[in-house]
């Protein structure tokens, strides 16, 4: 009987390859552009309409733009490679709504530094994508665009604010997106959805054309950074940028090359519960197996904890809030608003005696807590809050030095992914992401494993915050859950 010929392995979609392999066949002509481009089209027009990640697919123009990077040299990495943003990034002739309806009429009059620099490095901007109003919440839906689902599960919310960006990303939509990070916008969506994300240094990515929610609060900033299926696309995308033309283009960039630094055995501290809310089963057994793997590889693992974590928070929590949400008011005024922001805005509108009393009586400390922080000061306490901040971070540092340590591995939230309007009085669940933003420290997420269905539970829910969770975890198996890495 004659030897039959092999038979060949299916072509795999470009969907479901990473950005870095993408680069290599186009660079090797065994894809175009055009298919690539094409092919990420496709599928957001299959899957979109149930996640509802994007706010505008730009079509016909990436499409243009495919085909004439298939004729122009290569001018890096990222040419002919579409790519997604989140949609607070200006984009020239667009409007950059941020989840509000009053902002839809205003156009921008120029692309967003990012996005100048993609562009010019040959990526394809495919569409931008949906995240939470003005930015504030874990979910990502607002009165503009609706609210997106998270591809494990579309009863559940891919996070936010940059949760379009992580449902976009583990759906094939698209290879690699930017999102924003102000309390783990960034990280959260890609703990929800099982992909990669980082927040980089403060300043190390251009922020000059990107909305804030609360424009000139400078006492914790934001900072945009990219989100991919796997941590080898995210260093494929830093070596793909021109760190002098980023300059040039937002001063406050350093000129300086992003490189790769061999750490030798790093001394790596572990932090499972930072104090606020302990974290899902699930959650913590992402930890220790991230924790585990790098041991393996002949890390130094000890148990670690920053100093005085809970009162960093609400540090936060009172200086984002000093104006006592005037600018949110006015900005949202006979406008539709989300019920998860508008709970917010109605905490920080009441006054400072009544929210004290309140405070007073509740038996459970975080919730008064968080009603104690919130609300108006005066400056001289915005600017005593923002001092604490900074030295905040510095005892932080301290603390690491003290313990010798050079990482830190952490939950980048308290639980697996929410439910559709989960993020209502769960704010402090984003402390594990929330403390890297105040001490100004890079901080990445990766995606480890996923619920079982043991793990489905909390067994000892104490508080408001812990019943909250507890209805979180009773419907998380299956969901990807992932671990935080953070550095200096």
């Amino acid at each position: 009987m004659a030897e039959s010929a092999a038979i060949p392995e299916p072509r795999r979609s470009p969907c479901d390859l990473s950005a870095a392999e993408l680069y290599r066949l186009m660079a090797r002509k065994e894809l175009s552009s055009r298919e690539v481009v094409a092919a990420h089209l496709e599928r957001i027009e299959q899957h979109d309409r149930a996640l509802n990640a994007f706010t505008q697919v730009f079509r016909e123009r990436a499409l243009a733009e495919a085909e004439r990077a298939d004729k122009e040299p290569r001018r890096g990495p990222l040419h002919g490679l579409p790519v997604s943003v989140k949609e607070n990034l200006d984009i020239a002739g667009e409007a950059t709504t941020f989840g509000v309806v009053g902002r839809a009429a205003v156009r921008a009059t120029r692309d967003a530094a990012m996005v100048t620099v993609l562009r010019e490095a040959g990526a394809i901007i495919i569409g931008r994508t949906n995240l939470s109003q003005l930015g504030l919440f874990a979910e990502s839906r607002n009165p503009v665009f609706g609210q997106s689902a998270n591809p494990w599960s579309t009863k559940h919310t891919p996070g936010g604010s940059s949760g379009g960006e992580g449902a976009a990303i583990a759906s094939g939509m698209s290879p690699l997106g930017i999102g924003t990070d102000i309390g783990g916008s960034i990280r959260v969506p890609a703990h929800f959805c099982g992909v990669a994300g980082i927040k980089p240094t403060l300043d190390r990515l251009p922020m000059r054309g990107i909305a804030t929610g609360i424009a000139g609060q400078e006492a914790v900033r934001a900072m945009c950074g990219p989100l991919a299926r796997t941590a080898g696309d995210l260093q494929f995308f830093f070596g793909a940028l021109d760190p002098k033309r980023m300059s040039q283009l937002d001063g406050r960039v350093p000129p300086f090359e992003f490189a790769a630094v061999e750490l030798g055995r790093p001394r790596i501290g572990l932090l499972i519960d930072d104090g606020v809310l302990t974290p899902s089963l699930a959650v913590q057994r992402a930890v220790r197996r991230a924790g585990d793997a790098l041991l393996k590889r002949g890390c130094e693992i000890i148990p670690w904890n920053p100093p005085r974590a809970r009162e960093a928070i609400f540090l936060q929590l009172a200086a984002m809030s000093a104006d006592g949400g005037a600018r949110l008011r006015r900005e949202l005024r006979g406008q539709p608003i989300d019920p998860v922001l508008g709970s917010l805005m109605r905490i920080a509108r009441l006054p400072s005696l009544l929210r004290q009393a309140i405070a007073s009586v509740l038996a459970d400390e975080l919730p008064a807590r968080t009603l104690r922080a919130l609300g108006r000061k005066p400056v001289e306490e915005y600017w005593r809050l923002t001092g604490e901040i900074r030295a905040w971070r510095f005892e932080v540092l301290a603390a690491m030095d003290a313990a010798a340590i050079d990482l830190i591995v952490s939950p980048p939230f308290a639980t697996p992914a929410l439910p559709h309007g989960g993020a209502k009085n769960f704010l402090l669940a984003a402390s594990a992401s929330m403390l890297w933003n105040i001490a100004q420290l890079p901080a990445g997420v990766v995606p480890i494993a996923r619920v079982r269905e043991d793990e489905a539970r909390r067994d000892d829910p104490r508080g408001m915050l812990g019943r909250l969770a507890a209805n979180v975890d009773a419907r998380s198996a299956g969901l990807p859950v992932g671990a935080q890495i953070i550095g200096r």
